[in-house]
C-alpha cells in the first residue's frame, strides 16, 4: 500500500521517522555502517520481526542502504544514505530536548 501525504512536511518526515524504533535505528546507524546483529545488540527490546520490518521501511524510503555480501553465513551491513544523514539535525534536536527535560518529570 503507498504512503499518502499531505502538503504538511512535518507531516511527511513524521511518516518516514515516526515510530519509536526507527528512531532508535537512525541513532544506530548516525555512528556508522552496523550489521544487523549489532543492531539486534544495540536496539533494546525490538524483535527480530519488528527490527526487520523497520529496516525495510527505512530502506524503502531511501532512509538506509542494506548491503549484502556473498558470504556463508550471510554479512548484511545497514548504513544511512544522504538523505538518512540528513536527518542527523532532527535527532539532534530530539537529544537536546530530552536532555533539557528528562530528569524534571
Amino acid at each position: 500500500m503507498a504512503k499518502t501525504y499531505t502538503n504538511c512536511p512535518v507531516e511527511y518526515t513524521a511518516s518516514l521517522i515516526g515510530n519509536k524504533w526507527k528512531i532508535i535505528i537512525l541513532r544506530d546507524l548516525l555512528t556508522g555502517t552496523k550489521r544487523y546483529n549489532e543492531l539486534t545488540r544495540s536496539v533494546v527490546g525490538i524483535s527480530a520481526k519488528v527490527l526487520t520490518e523497520n529496516l525495510r521501511d527505512l530502506e524503502k524510503d531511501g532512509i538506509i542502504t542494506r548491503k549484502v555480501y556473498p558470504v556463508v553465513p550471510p554479512k548484511v551491513e545497514y548504513s544511512l544514505t544522504e538523505k538518512g544523514k540528513e536527518l542527523k539535525g532532527v535527532l539532534d534536536c530530539m537529544r537536546a530536548f530530552g536532555e533539557k527535560y528528562r530528569e524534571k518529570e
